[in-house]
């Protein structure tokens, strides 16, 4: 996700190199990348029209103090500007204390509609919230069902009253029920079409004066770049949508989507989906996002992940194991599913400032690793996984490990010598107050929870070798991947 807008403004603050100040030439140079950073990303061209103008006029106005470089100065200014484009400030979803929520979704077919109807419904249940989601989409084969399973899935209702009643007969039907339960919130999932059509937009009329939504919020793919503007323009003339959600930014998306829908409708993004998981949804937050885009990392995100899947006390048991040296393989296990929870190890990675250069090839081999390192932690036995000891002491468990696990001893003597090695760096960087790039976790226990990660990732510098007391191999004839490159 905006890996190559990123990229491409780095390249429009080099143009700043040996300059002493902020000039129309050297701005004027800067800002030709980033015209065509924004229109790569299929950014609405009139949005960056204005985007360009507006970092032009405030960065030739700027002021750039000693210590600051003109560079810096100006991504200041693009940072700034990015978040204003975005709306500024999160905004929350309705809660109205009084009545049931009504929240309207609406969009095309295909943009992941039903999907998100559920991930919003599991959101507003870790809310603390009550929520009842509507089937009212009669029309694409199998979408009642979708939503059933999806509720079963996640623990949240769902009403429908079958195929042959008419979407706005279900919608009443479930707000009343809404009403008569106390529920506080109703997610009605509308019918789609592969484009607008008229048809489509009295219906959604219909159903919106039946039952007087508190939010409409329209769920855009991501992945169609500069159509989600007109789309967002026209759902927003014909129904009047209150707010957008921006899925599949997870995929091959340029982000366009992200910094055309606010500026073409007024109404704002109020979540994201960055996964096919029903967890996979975030309240949008314009800072953050502009962070990101600049390559600067969302490290309160990851920070919310953490907090949402690890429990303090673990976290500060695996804190002292690491301070002990008695980090084991079994922790490693829970580390990783702890990891998995929480989103795909690329995803995390590029939330940390300063890793958004990290090659997708190299994320994708150290996942790989991940797995073949899991194999062979499965082969061993209990006595094993909390004693590595042993496996060092004893060939015999070590090949009988490699046999089980499909893989050589060479690359069961090459894991457990690099977790002896991480096992030391950990204690190391633990006593020293946490691992670099970890620190923000709450209670320094960010260490616990991404094991591997302080060994650095293939291709950094960060691997570990030449610590502790294992002594540095002069020039290895053929380096296998264990612990120390992941």
């Amino acid at each position: 996700m905006f890996d190559e807008l990123a990229i491409r403004f780095e390249d429009a603050v080099k143009g700043f190199r040996g300059e002493d100040k902020i000039s129309e030439t050297n701005v004027d140079a800067a800002l030709k990348q980033v015209r065509r950073a924004l229109l790569e990303a299929d950014v609405s061209l009139s949005v960056v029209k204005d985007f360009v103008e507006e970092v032009r006029q405030k960065a030739i106005g700027a002021e750039v103090v000693r210590g600051v470089d003109p560079g810096q100065k100006f991504i200041q200014v693009v940072h700034k500007q990015l978040v204003e484009v975005m709306g500024g400030v999160n905004t929350p979803l309705a809660n109205e204390k009084d009545q049931p929520n009504v929240v309207l979704m609406a969009g095309l077919q295909g943009a992941g509609k039903t999907t998100a109807t559920a991930k919003l419904g599991l959101y507003l249940k870790e809310q603390g919230r009550k929520a009842l989601m509507v089937a009212a989409d009669v029309y694409r084969p199998a979408a009642i069902e979708q939503l059933r399973t999806l509720g079963e899935q996640i623990g949240v209702e769902v009403f429908s009253l079958g195929k042959d009643a008419s979407p706005e007969e279900i919608a009443a039907a479930g707000l009343a029920k809404a009403r008569e339960e106390g529920i506080d919130t109703l997610l009605v999932d509308t019918a789609g079409r592969l484009q607008i059509d008229e048809e489509m937009m009295e219906e959604m009329v219909r159903i919106r004066s039946v039952v007087q939504p508190d939010e409409v919020l329209l769920v855009v793919d991501s992945m169609i770049g500069q159509e989600a503007a007109d789309l967002t323009r026209t759902f927003h003339e014909k129904v009047g949508i209150t707010g957008a959600v921006l899925t599949k930014l997870d995929g091959d998306s340029r982000g366009g989507a992200a910094l055309s829908i606010r500026r073409i409708s007024g109404q704002p993004i109020k979540f994201i989906g960055t996964g096919e998981k029903v967890e996979a949804l975030q309240p949008f937050h314009p800072e953050r996002m502009a962070s990101r885009i600049l390559g600067m990392g969302d490290v309160l995100t990851l920070v919310e992940k953490a907090q949402k899947e690890v429990e303090i006390a673990d976290a500060e048991l695996m804190q002292k194991k690491l301070q002990e040296a008695t980090f084991d393989f079994s922790d490693f296990v829970k580390q990783m599913r702890l990891i998995k929870r929480m989103g795909s190890l690329g995803g995390l990675m590029k939330m940390m400032p300063g890793m958004n250069k990290i090659d997708d090839g190299m994320l994708k081999s150290g996942e790989q690793q991940l797995k073949r390192i899991e194999a062979m932690i499965g082969s061993m036995t209990q006595e094993e996984r909390t004693q590595p000891e042993l496996l060092a002491a004893q060939p015999s468990r070590r090949r009988r490990v490699a046999s089980g696990s499909g893989h050589s001893a060479a690359d069961v003597d090459k894991v457990l010598a690099d977790f002896q090695k991480m096992r030391g760096l950990m204690k190391q960087m633990s006593s020293g107050g946490g691992i670099p790039g970890l620190g923000a976790f709450p209670g320094g226990a960010g260490a616990g929870m991404m094991p591997g990660i302080g060994g650095g990732l293939p291709g950094s510098n960060r691997t570990g070798r030449g610590t502790g007391n294992i002594p540095r191999r002069q020039k290895p004839l053929k380096k296998k991947k264990g612990f120390g490159d992941l």
